[in-house]
């Protein structure tokens, strides 16, 4: 009897694992809350990318954006990070690769492209990024579900249709071929963090990732600063550093990760189709881009794939009390 106790428990343990993993416990609801608190203060990030781009050079802020952000979580993490530096150190490689991905290549890449795309453009193109995301999970043998599939075809062809003007062709210029290598480095990242080693504390891992992105950062930012020179710190440079210092990366890179720890990098990937309208609000608000009907039609298929994709639905076995939640389609 306590061999069956224990394999019913067993059972029981890993049936709750995959409804956890597949986004259908508990932590559904506030793991779209923070996936979507995550992907606003993202938004702002565009806009303040796009803001600093005549005045400091894309390696420079994405190097002292990552110095601002160690500043803000330190006294949250240091503590917790200095407990588990024996965990920390028998998973350096699994971090360093985070970092590197998430920190170092994406944020860099993205100011990059702000020097010749504008706001808007940036956020829709980031927005195919929930696509690669998937395709990350299911080749690690994530099942996806149809109608989330369906969500994203929908939602990726209003990114395209925005880009081409229009038009599905390919026709992008060079600050788009950055912003579509940065989706690709934040998508691998977010597929990565579902094998996050679950001992390390979340507010540890965040600082780490931080520390040894901007540490990888130094040489390029050394080299950035003999050939470019260095910036005025006025109101117009300080300000959207800190923005993007304290919420674009504590806040918001806290809330994603814990996102995707509770829903998966798909399901959670599916509410970032929201950016490209925040995003336009902002850059029209801040920046004065504009937003005409081409615009508006395909925030409406954007719009249309989230709610496709993340539509929740009841599924019921034949005895009384066996239904469960699926979300996005899943099967």
């Amino acid at each position: 009897m306590a061999v069956l106790d224990r394999v019913r428990s067993s059972e029981a343990t890993a049936a709750r694992r995959m409804r956890q993993g597949s986004g259908d416990g508990p932590g559904h609801g506030p793991g779209m809350l923070l996936a979507a608190v995550a992907t606003v203060v993202w938004s702002g990030s565009f806009v303040a990318s796009r803001a600093l781009h005549d005045s400091v050079p894309p390696v420079q802020a994405a190097f002292w954006r990552w110095i601002i952000a160690i500043i803000a979580v330190a006294p949250f993490a240091l503590r917790e990070a200095w407990r588990q530096r024996a965990l920390i150190r028998r998973h350096l490689g699994f971090i360093t690769l985070a970092s590197l991905l998430g920190v170092t290549v994406y944020n860099t890449l993205v100011n990059q492209a702000g020097l010749t795309t504008p706001a808007g453009n940036m956020g829709m193109i980031m927005a195919a990024s929930p696509v690669l995301m998937a395709v990350c999970e299911r080749v690690g043998g994530q099942r996806l579900g149809a109608r989330r599939l369906v969500g994203m075809a929908v939602a990726c062809t209003g990114v395209l249709l925005l880009v081409g003007k229009g038009s599905l062709a390919m026709d992008f210029t060079a600050g788009d071929l950055w912003m579509f290598a940065a989706t690709l480095s934040f998508a691998s990242y977010s597929a990565l963090l579902r094998r996050r080693p679950a001992e390390i504390g979340g507010r540890a891992f965040l600082f780490m990732t931080f520390v040894l992105g901007a540490l990888m950062l130094t040489p390029v930012f050394a080299i950035s600063l003999a050939v470019q020179g260095g910036f005025a710190p006025t109101a117009g440079t300080v300000g959207p550093l800190v923005y993007v210092g304290v919420f674009s990366s504590a806040l918001a890179f806290f809330a994603w990760n814990k996102a995707i720890a509770m829903i998966g990098a798909a399901r959670a990937g599916v509410v970032y189709y929201l950016q490209p309208v925040c995003v336009a609000v902002l850059s029209f608000a801040l920046l004065g881009e504009s937003t005409g009907v081409l615009q508006i039609l395909c925030m409406v298929l954007v719009l249309g794939g989230v709610m496709l994709g993340s539509g929740s639905r009841i599924k019921c076995g034949p005895s009384k009390g066996s239904c469960v939640t699926t979300t996005g389609g899943a099967l």
